[in-house]
């Protein structure tokens, strides 16, 4: 069973809960208007400012990626980012024999700030990192990409992953109700793609002298002249809107997606809306998706959403009213596909299409049965999808804030850097499960 200051602090904070999210359907009928522009993050919640430098081994930073929305993302990059590419060695030798230059032996990270800023010091031969696009919790009307419980989470992610996580501040409801979370999350992967794009377009066209060469119907040619037209295309690519750390260091083909709670059904839809995308989607690639203790829900009660109604923290009652404020009125159902991964009106590819999936839950939450019963049905069409079942765990248990900094936490993050480093470490050091 939970603790004692677990069961005391669920209490207060069921209560506080509720009467947010009353608040909130009291002040925010579902005939308002909703507002376009939204908010990601709630002014009483406690924040995390972004920090640039490796003070703890991750460095993170704030971007606001769309003008007409308040869709941001917190990138947090880890130090081991700075050290040597060990994909191919052989091509460090031949760079120096080339050159007739002995190797470069100088250590890679010997300033304890190496960015001093937003930008990377350029380096030969970067490593590249897998890309997690991690999606927090909070039942649709709070948390917070910059949260300070989601900080925490993404910093040990991070680290424990080997990644750069993108924490998606999606847009809240009842301010923006589906399928605003969800538009958010698939612009952000659209983004991610665009960044790569952007990276090596101006990655080739700072190549001079290697031939004429056409992009997007305009030939460039060899010689001094080049210059200046180089200069106008990468203009009209937008070269000053590149991500520099995604530039530097992120492997798009390897991406992964992380939902915690609701950010679980957001990730979900992401993931399909990926495998519909195909080919169009490079070079993003998602090759693995982890749901923690997913917010699922559906009209049929399953054996704990009974047994549990009443569990701890994020209990039936409270998550229905978050319900309420999320899906509009006219589309209010258990069964709406955002809600029931099975339900027999959801779209999309099938299930045997989708990529492999790790699904995390606790024995105490009520929501557990429709997680392990979308991870069985992903199993029976030969899709990677193991449960792993925590013992004494609550909803939120390896993310809540009093929560963060317990062993079950701390097994948590690596259980699942166990697992997910099979589908983003390079061949020849994959890790077995």
């Amino acid at each position: 069973m939970p603790t004692l200051p677990v069961k005391l602090y669920s209490v207060f904070f069921k209560l506080l809960l509720k009467h947010r999210l009353q608040n909130l359907i009291s002040i925010s009928p579902n005939h308002a208007q909703p507002d376009p522009f939204g908010v990601s993050t709630r002014s009483d919640e406690s924040v995390s400012p972004a920090n640039p430098s490796f003070t703890d081994g991750v460095a993170t930073k704030d971007i606001h990626i769309d003008p007409m929305t308040s869709l941001t993302v917190r990138i947090f990059l880890p130090e081991s980012s700075l050290s040597q590419s060990q994909s191919d060695p052989k091509s460090d030798r031949r760079h120096s024999s080339h050159n007739n230059q002995s190797p470069d032996l100088t250590p890679k990270n010997d300033n304890p700030e190496p960015y001093g800023g937003y930008a990377p010091s350029p380096r030969r031969n970067q490593r590249k990192l897998p890309v997690m696009l991690q999606f927090h919790g909070g039942g649709w009307v709070g948390g917070g990409s910059d949260s300070a419980a989601n900080d925490f989470f993404c910093r040990r992610i991070a680290k424990v992953c080997d990644v750069i996580v993108l924490a998606v501040g999606y847009r809240l409801a009842p301010e923006n109700r589906y399928p605003a979370a969800f538009e958010d999350g698939v612009k952000v992967l659209n983004w991610i793609g665009k960044q790569a794009n952007l990276a090596d377009c101006c990655k080739s066209l700072g190549n001079g002298g290697v031939g004429n060469r056409r992009v997007n119907g305009v030939e460039l040619k060899k010689g001094s002249g080049n210059s200046s037209v180089q200069g106008r295309i990468v203009d009209a690519f937008g070269a000053s809107m590149v991500e520099p750390w995604l530039a530097a260091h992120a492997d798009p083909s390897r991406c992964v997606l992380l939902g915690v709670s609701c950010g679980g059904n957001i990730a979900d839809y992401v993931a399909r809306k990926a495998v519909e995308a195909g080919k169009l989607l490079e070079p993003v690639k998602v090759v693995a998706q982890v749901l923690m203790y997913p917010f699922f829900i559906g009209n049929n009660p399953t054996q704990s959403e009974i047994k549990l109604a009443n569990s701890y923290f994020y209990d039936k009652p409270v998550s229905v009213l978050a319900w309420k404020l999320f899906l509009p009125e006219k589309e209010f159902d258990f069964d709406h596909p955002a809600a029931n991964p099975l339900a027999h009106n959801r779209s999309g590819p099938p299930l045997k299409l989708m990529p492999p999936t790790l699904t995390v839950v606790a024995e105490h939450d009520w929501m557990r049965d429709r997680a392990i019963a979308y991870a069985e049905e992903l199993r029976k069409v030969n899709v990677d999808s193991p449960v792993l079942e925590y013992k004494d765990a609550v909803h939120e248990f390896a993310t809540l804030d009093i929560l963060l900094k317990t062993p079950q936490a701390q097994a948590c993050a690596e259980d699942i850097a166990i697992w997910v480093k099979k589908y983003i470490s390079l061949r020849g050091h994959e890790f077995s499960y």
